[in-house]
Protein backbone atom coordinates (compact mmCIF):
# COMPACT_ATOMS: atom_id res chain seq x y z
CA UNK A 1 0.00 0.00 0.00
CA UNK A 2 2.95 2.75 1.08
CA UNK A 3 5.12 1.75 -1.71
CA UNK A 4 2.05 2.32 -4.11
CA UNK A 5 1.53 5.86 -2.64
CA UNK A 6 5.14 6.35 -2.53
CA UNK A 7 5.35 5.78 -6.66
CA UNK A 8 2.23 7.52 -7.35
CA UNK A 9 3.52 10.23 -5.38
CA UNK A 10 6.94 10.18 -7.40
CA UNK A 11 5.32 9.74 -10.68
CA UNK A 12 3.05 12.66 -10.21
CA UNK A 13 6.73 14.89 -8.92
CA UNK A 14 8.49 13.64 -12.09
CA UNK A 15 5.40 14.87 -14.25
CA UNK A 16 4.31 18.22 -12.47
CA UNK A 17 7.98 19.26 -12.02
CA UNK A 18 8.77 20.36 -15.15
CA UNK A 19 5.91 22.12 -15.87
CA UNK A 20 6.57 24.03 -12.10
CA UNK A 21 10.20 25.51 -12.58
CA UNK A 22 12.27 25.29 -14.92
CA UNK A 23 12.79 22.50 -17.93
CA UNK A 24 16.03 21.53 -16.73
CA UNK A 25 15.69 22.08 -13.25
CA UNK A 26 12.75 21.00 -12.69
CA UNK A 27 13.36 17.53 -14.60
CA UNK A 28 16.88 17.26 -13.17
CA UNK A 29 14.51 17.45 -9.93
CA UNK A 30 12.10 14.83 -10.55
CA UNK A 31 14.57 12.63 -12.12
CA UNK A 32 17.15 12.34 -9.09
CA UNK A 33 13.66 11.75 -7.23
CA UNK A 34 13.12 8.83 -9.15
CA UNK A 35 16.71 7.74 -9.40
CA UNK A 36 16.72 7.85 -5.47
CA UNK A 37 13.43 5.86 -5.50
CA UNK A 38 14.16 2.85 -7.86
CA UNK A 39 18.17 2.38 -6.98
CA UNK A 40 16.98 1.88 -3.24
CA UNK A 41 18.59 5.50 -2.23
CA UNK A 42 21.70 5.06 -4.06
CA UNK A 43 23.66 8.09 -4.41
CA UNK A 44 24.88 6.83 -7.98
CA UNK A 45 21.50 6.13 -8.84
CA UNK A 46 20.03 9.74 -7.50
CA UNK A 47 22.81 11.30 -9.62
CA UNK A 48 22.35 9.31 -12.79
CA UNK A 49 18.36 10.47 -12.70
CA UNK A 50 19.24 13.98 -11.97
CA UNK A 51 21.37 14.03 -14.88
CA UNK A 52 19.07 11.94 -17.01
CA UNK A 53 16.11 14.47 -16.13
CA UNK A 54 18.10 17.39 -16.65
CA UNK A 55 18.42 16.43 -20.11
CA UNK A 56 15.37 15.45 -20.80
CA UNK A 57 13.99 18.86 -19.26
CA UNK A 58 16.55 20.68 -21.25
CA UNK A 59 15.25 19.29 -24.78
CA UNK A 60 11.96 19.73 -23.94
CA UNK A 61 12.54 23.04 -22.85
CA UNK A 62 13.63 23.97 -26.40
Amino acid sequence: MWNRIRWISVTAAAVLAPLVAGCTLGGAAAGGVIGNEATNHSAVGTVGGAVAGGIIGHELGK
